[in-house]
């Protein structure tokens, strides 16, 4: 229906928007610092291996934990609402599609 569509268009962008914060919290990126043991920690260890010894300066390691310390900019907030956005039209397009199957079998 257009209310439940107008729902999930509203709802999943600002759920992602409110909710990313507290996923970088939770796989360790905050504003003190990477949480030792968390997988952020793990994450920061295996691409400090991989590159020879260190983690590149604006690598995903760096732009998470800059995220984390001080939150999402205004672009990002941006970027990652109208994600969710895409994310909501298709997933209210697919719950959307009515299947009718018929037995091909039947007399």
């Amino acid at each position: 229906s257009l209310t439940g569509k107008a729902v999930l268009m509203f709802a999943v962008p600002g759920g992602v928007v409110i909710l990313t914060p507290a996923i970088l919290a939770t796989l360790g990126f905050t504003s003190a610092g990477i949480v030792a043991g968390s997988i952020a920690a793990k994450l920061m260890s295996y691409l400090a291996i991989a590159s020879g010894g260190g983690v590149a300066a604006g690598g995903l390691v760096a732009i998470l934990q800059s995220w984390g310390a001080s939150g999402l900019s205004w672009a990002v907030t941006l970027l990652f609402g109208s994600a969710g956005a895409a994310v909501a039209w298709v997933l209210s397009t697919v719950c959307n599609v009515t299947v009718i199957y018929e037995d091909s079998h039947s007399e």
